[in-house]
C-alpha cells in the first residue's frame, strides 16, 4: 500500500501545481492561458457537426416542429379591442354596452389556451433547444442517429464526468475555502479604504475561480454603464450563478435571507469583510424595516452597489417576469442589467422545484459550459410622477428588450402560489365597465 501512495503521491502534486498554475492563478488575476478559448473552439466545432448530422438523417421536419416553438401564438390585443372585434359581427342590443352572446367565446378561448400552454408555467421549464447538444435532449427525444454521434456521446460523457466534474468540484471548493479564509482575515482588519479595498479583491477573485471552475465564458457589453457605488444593480434572474457571473466583473454587497450550514459560515464570513445585508426570516416579513436597511446602505456613496434580483425567483432564460416594487421604493440610481445565457452549451435554469441546489450544481458541473452576455444598461432614476410600480415596470422592458426576452407581467411567485384575487377582480371589473358602459363607438 506504501508503495502505491508513493507512486501516487508525485502525480497528485504535479495535478494540483498545474491546476494551480494554469487555471487558478490567471483566474484570480482576470487572465486566460488560451485554455477556455481552446475547448470552446472543439466545443463548438463538435456540436456544428452533431447539428448537422442530424439533418443528415432526415430529421429537419421533426426539428422545425420542436416543442420549442409555442403551441399558442398568442397576440398582444387587449381585452375591449379583441371582444369588440368579436361583437362587430354579432348582432346586439340598440343600447350600448349590454351584455353579447359573443363575448362567452373570448372567455373560452383564453380559458383553452391557459390549460393547454400557459403563460406563467411555461417559465418555470427548461428551455427546449430545436437540436440536440450532445448533453440535453429535446421533447423528439433522439434515441439513435448514428453510430459515430452515438460514440461521440459516449466520449462526452466520459470527458465531463471523468475529467471536467472533479476538476471542478476540486475548483469550487477552493473557491469557496478561500472566500471563507480571506473575507475571515480581512474582516479583522479596521475600517478604512484599504479594507475595502482587500474586500473587494478577495471577493473578485474567489468568484473568478468558481467561474473558471463552470467553464464560464462570459460576454460583457457596454461596461461605461457598470453599477457606481451607492447605486443598486437589478438585474433578471436565472440562476444562483448569477451572482458568480456578474461579481466577475466588480464587487457588490448583496442581499438576502440568513442561511444555516454551509451557506450560514460563507454568510457570516462575508459579512466580516463587507457590509452585505443579511436578513434574518422574522425582517424580511417586515417590508419597512428591510426598506430602511436597504435605504441607509444606499445613502453610503462609500459602500459597493447593492445587488438585487427584483423577480424573487428564477426564470428559465427566456422571459423577464414582474418586478417586486420594494426594489424600487428605496430611492437612489438603479443600475440595470440584462443577462442572457447561450442553452447550447448547458442549462443554467434552476428549477428550485425539481432539484435541489447540491443536484442542480452537479448538474452544472457535469454541463459543456456556462455561456452568457451581459449587457450593462444605461443607470437610471424614478421620474416625476411615476410610482415605484411604473418604474419597476419601465426598468423590467428595459431589461427585457436588450437581452431579447419575453417580457410579462406576470408575478414570479404564481411558480408556487394562485393568482391573487386582486388581478382577477381587476379583469372583472374591466369587462364589467364594457357591459354596463357606452360601446356606441365600437
Amino acid at each position: 500500500m506504501e508503495w502505491l501512495w508513493a507512486a501516487l503521491f508525485p502525480v497528485l502534486q504535479f495535478c494540483f501545481l498545474a491546476l494551480v498554475l494554469l487555471l487558478m492563478l490567471p483566474a484570480m488575476f482576470g487572465l486566460s492561458l488560451g485554455i477556455t478559448e481552446t475547448y470552446m473552439k472543439i466545443l463548438i466545432k463538435t456540436l456544428e457537426w452533431a447539428t448537422l448530422k442530424i439533418q443528415k438523417s432526415n430529421l429537419e421536419e421533426m426539428i422545425k416542429h420542436s416543442s420549442s416553438n409555442s403551441l399558442i401564438q398568442r397576440d398582444d390585443s387587449s381585452l375591449e379591442k379583441e371582444i369588440g372585434e368579436l361583437r362587430r359581427t354579432r348582432p346586439r342590443s340598440a343600447a350600448g354596452g349590454a351584455f353579447t352572446l359573443s363575448d362567452v367565446f373570448y372567455f373560452s378561448r383564453k380559458g383553452i389556451e391557459s390549460i393547454v400552454e400557459d403563460e406563467v408555467t411555461q417559465r418555470f421549464s427548461s428551455e427546449e433547444l430545436q437540436s440536440w447538444n450532445l448533453l440535453t435532449r429535446t421533447n423528439i427525444n433522439f434515441h439513435y442517429i448514428s453510430l459515430k454521434l452515438s460514440v461521440v456521446w459516449v466520449i462526452g460523457v466520459v470527458v465531463r464526468y471523468g475529467v471536467l466534474l472533479p476538476l471542478r468540484i476540486t475548483l469550487a471548493f477552493i473557491g469557496l475555502s478561500w472566500l471563507v479564509v480571506g473575507t475571515t482575515v480581512v474582516g479583522f482588519l479596521p475600517n478604512c479604504r484599504l479594507k475595502d479595498w482587500f474586500s473587494e479583491l478577495v471577493h473578485v477573485m474567489c468568484y473568478r475561480i468558481c467561474a473558471r471552475g463552470l467553464s464560464a465564458t462570459i460576454h460583457y457589453h457596454n461596461r461605461e454603464n457598470k453599477p457606481q457605488k451607492g447605486g443598486i444593480c437589478v438585474a433578471n434572474h436565472t440562476s444562483p450563478i448569477d451572482v458568480v457571473i456578474l461579481a466577475n466583473d466588480g464587487g457588490y454587497a448583496m442581499v438576502g435571507q440568513v442561511h444555516r450550514g454551509l451557506m450560514g459560515v460563507v454568510q457570516r464570513a462575508m459579512v466580516r469583510a463587507c457590509p452585505h445585508v443579511w436578513f434574518e426570516r422574522a425582517e424580511m416579513k417586515d417590508r419597512h424595516l428591510v426598506t430602511q436597511r436597504l435605504r441607509n446602505h444606499v445613502h453610503d456613496k462609500k459602500k459597493l452597489p447593492i445587488l438585487i434580483f427584483p423577480e424573487g425567483t428564477c426564470i428559465n432564460n427566456t422571459s423577464v417576469m414582474m418586478f417586486k416594487k420594494g426594489s424600487f421604493e428605496i430611492g437612489g440610481t438603479i443600475y440595470p442589467v440584462a443577462i442572457k445565457y447561450d442553452p447550447r452549451f448547458g442549462d443554467a435554469f434552476w428549477n428550485s422545484g425539481r432539484y435541489s441546489m447540491v443536484n442542480y450544481l452537479l448538474r452544472m458541473m457535469t454541463s459543456w459550459a456556462i455561456v452568457c452576455n451581459v449587457w450593462y444598461l444605461p443607470p437610471m432614476t424614478q421620474q416625476e410622477g411615476e410610482d415605484a410600480v411604473q418604474f419597476a415596470n419601465r426598468v423590467k422592458s428595459a431589461i427585457a428588450r436588450q437581452g431579447g426576452l419575453v417580457d410579462l407581467i406576470w408575478d414570479g411567485g404564481l411558480k408556487r402560489a394562485k393568482v391573487k384575487d386582486t388581478f382577477k377582480q381587476e379583469q372583472q371589473k374591466m369587462y364589467s365597465n364594457m357591459v354596463i358602459g357606452d360601446d356606441s363607438g365600437d
